[in-house]
């Protein structure tokens, strides 16, 4: 056999053993081997929405709170102060809106009548007065000055008639619709500001907002705090969150719903179950955290993977290793 004829044989013996490698060899379903992330930071900043003096704190760094539990208090007595005010306010003004769709009592209304009726007794008397003293001006009995003074207390009296007779009217006619109107408005802002001052009561008690652990113990009892000072930091625990980082190449293979395994250095036999929550729409420079050399300088797609099967030893920042579930 010539030489050149060993060589094409021994070429196609390697492709074929090269293909049959590469055919039986198993792979998993994703194409991802392994990818590197660390357990999420997730912690919110508890704080009062009133301000005042801090008198109790009930918890300390490193105790466990669940969401409801009561963190801390202010010295309730300026807001309890607040409320009692409002309440009086609520009821002065509902007292008010009562008496003005109510009208006017009879008595007032009777009073009216009769003080209608002596003003229009002076105008009568004040206008014969002067009916006569008009006719002697004529034969020039009184003078003109006398005759200006008649005319003068005629008008008085008239006038003092028409201020009656226009109060009787309101009397009878009751209160205008705006003026109820106005009160019904002073009614609904009373009950307003009383809802708020029980509102602000209520935010003397600070209440965790989420199950968690206490991070940071910021302030102490005795401290005067303004609304929004932060008290407590609390790092949530539950759910946990993986953040990991996937190139552009494998992105298809993952996908939300997608199950892995999540490996730790602390525990490296025993790995925790999860799935893939979130794929970010935006890629992004792969953050210094991650030290794969692949990806190191790459364009990436953060992930949140979430942990099904979490527990204390999986703390935040820890880092992990995610593998794709066969």
């Amino acid at each position: 056999m010539s030489l050149s004829i060993k060589k094409i044989i021994m070429i196609v013996v390697v492709i074929v053993i090269a293909a049959a490698v590469y055919l039986l060899w198993p792979k998993s379903e994703s194409g991802i081997n392994k990818l590197y992330g660390n357990v999420d930071i997730r912690s919110v900043n508890t704080s009062f929405r009133v301000g005042g003096r801090l008198i109790e704190s009930l918890v300390d760094e490193g105790d466990t709170v669940k969401e409801g539990d009561i963190l801390a208090r202010i010295d309730l007595t300026p807001y309890q102060i607040a409320r009692s005010k409002a309440v009086a306010n609520l009821a002065a003004s509902k007292a008010q809106l009562d008496l003005m769709l109510s009208g006017y009592r009879t008595e007032e209304i009777d009073q009216a009548k009769a003080q209608v009726e002596q003003y229009k007794a002076a105008y009568q008397y004040a206008d014969s007065t002067y009916q006569r003293q008009v006719a002697l001006a004529k034969t020039e009995a009184i003078s003109k000055d006398q005759l200006d003074n008649t005319r003068a207390a005629r008008d008085q009296a008239k006038a003092a008639l028409q201020t009656a007779e226009d109060k009787l009217t309101q009397y009878l006619n009751g209160n205008r619709e705006e003026d109820i109107e106005a009160a019904k408005a002073n009614v609904d802002l009373a009950a307003a500001e009383l809802a708020q001052a029980e509102l602000n009561l209520s935010d003397t008690t600070l209440y965790s907002p989420a199950n968690g652990t206490i991070l940071t113990r910021i302030v102490e009892p005795g401290t005067l705090l303004s609304a929004g000072s932060y008290v407590y930091s609390i790092s949530l625990t539950s759910p946990v969150w993986i953040r990991a980082y996937v190139d552009e190449v494998n992105l298809a293979y993952a996908k939300p719903g997608q199950e892995v395994l999540v490996y730790t250095d602390a525990k490296p036999d025993k790995p925790y179950k999860g799935q893939i929550g979130f794929v970010s729409p935006t890629a992004e420079f792969t953050p210094k955290s991650v030290e794969t050399e692949v990806l190191r300088t790459s364009l990436v797609y953060r992930l949140r993977i979430i942990v099904t099967d979490s527990d204390d030893m999986l703390r935040q920042g820890m880092p992990v290793t995610i593998k794709f579930a066969e």
